[in-house]
């Protein structure tokens, strides 16, 4: 039997994993078996990565700055590079600094996911098929219905419903990931928003902005939520 196509109104079947069904599977679930997966989950869910950006993450795209991480994601669908920040909200972080300590020293490529198993990596990278049912393996251990449905799309429409609770206008992070450069301290103060689970009326972006990365057709009438643009 054919696959069936993924189009939007597919997307639209997938089902979304909640804050405290996140912190659940983090605090509870065995890191010998899950930690590449809870590893995946918070960078996916962090940056509203697609399988194929996961899998073709590497440790040179992640920089170790101690309280935070930044990550570079490089390979984007839109070939539009784009940086997010993970916090040590939760001590999240020891779950990625203990996985990078377990990689073994002979691996000749800088793919960052290999195969986890038994509390060792092997040499192998995790492949597509494997990354996209991160959200599954999620909803299995957490005994959610319709497991099925939390495919690799999961990921990205979790962090909108986050980032909604949050506070943050959905409007302006759709802008501004498509059209200007969030700096880091302002992903940073996002980042803390999202873990935290913090609600707040209105949130301020500082963004860089070029008028050559605006495109004509772009209205900044809806953006309201004290947006502060510096144009140069």
């Amino acid at each position: 039997m054919a696959k069936e196509p993924v189009t939007d109104i597919n997307r639209k079947k997938t089902k979304i994993l909640t804050k405290s069904e996140i912190d659940r599977f983090l605090s509870s679930a065995d890191d010998k078996e899950f930690l590449m997966i809870k590893v995946g989950l918070i960078l996916g869910i962090a940056g509203a990565c697609r399988t194929d950006e996961l899998v073709n993450l590497t440790v040179d795209d992640i920089e170790n700055v101690g309280s935070s991480l930044i990550v570079k994601i490089s390979n984007t669908k839109k070939k539009i590079p784009r940086i997010f920040v993970v916090t040590d909200v939760g001590n999240m972080l020891e779950f990625f600094r203990k996985y990078l300590s377990l990689r073994p020293p002979h691996v000749k490529h800088k793919r960052l996911f290999l195969y986890y198993k038994a509390g060792k990596c092997s040499s192998q990278p995790v492949g597509k098929n494997t990354m996209g049912k991160i959200p599954s393996v999620v909803a299995s251990y957490l005994k959610l219905p319709d497991v099925a449905c939390y495919t690799g799309h999961c990921l990205r429409r979790s962090l909108a419903t986050l980032l909604a609770d949050a506070g943050v206008d959905i409007t302006t992070i759709k802008l501004a990931k498509g059209y200007v450069e969030i700096s880091i301290e302002n992903q940073t103060k996002i980042a803390n928003q999202v873990l935290v689970g913090t609600t707040t009326s209105a949130i301020t972006k500082i963004v860089n902005v070029s008028e050559s990365n605006i495109p004509s057709n772009i209205n900044f009438e809806n953006c309201t939520k004290n947006v502060t643009f510096n144009l140069n």
